[in-house]
């Protein structure tokens, strides 16, 4: 059975469309009441209380949306990054395979005696079970 493992790259994601959602739900919210304010004619006191609020909104928006962008930034960084477990992860399929060190070496970006090694190591443990 196939254990779950989710990395920080999904991670970042998922908080990433979390985060995406919520401000598009603030947006819309706002724009409704604009719309429901103006038609029924509502009339609010205290506007100085009202326009305050309404900027420490938009101040916050304007934090989340910062936000995002550091997350995608991060999400970026994490998708240029080849995490060396996931290379070993491969070599190690690879060998089990039966393909060569040389082979191993090159498509996974290790150097050959590490190549080498895993591909003895994996193809002995495999005739001993």
């Amino acid at each position: 059975m196939q254990n779950l493992v989710i990395t920080w790259r999904e991670l970042l994601v998922a908080v990433t469309l979390v985060l995406a959602v919520y401000i598009a739900e603030m947006l819309l919210l706002m724009r409704s009441n604009r719309k429901h304010g103006a038609k029924k004619g509502w009339s609010f006191s205290g506007g100085r209380e009202q326009r305050r609020e309404t900027e420490l909104l938009w101040e916050k928006l304007d934090q989340l949306w910062g936000e995002v962008k550091e997350l995608r930034a991060m999400v970026e960084q994490l998708k240029s990054d080849q995490s060396p477990a996931s290379s070993y992860s491969r070599a190690i399929t690879m060998a089990r395979e039966g393909r060569g060190a040389s082979e191993i070496a090159s498509a996974c970006a290790i150097p050959r005696g590490e190549a080498e090694l895993i591909t003895t190591l994996h193809r002995t443990n495999s005739h001993d079970s």
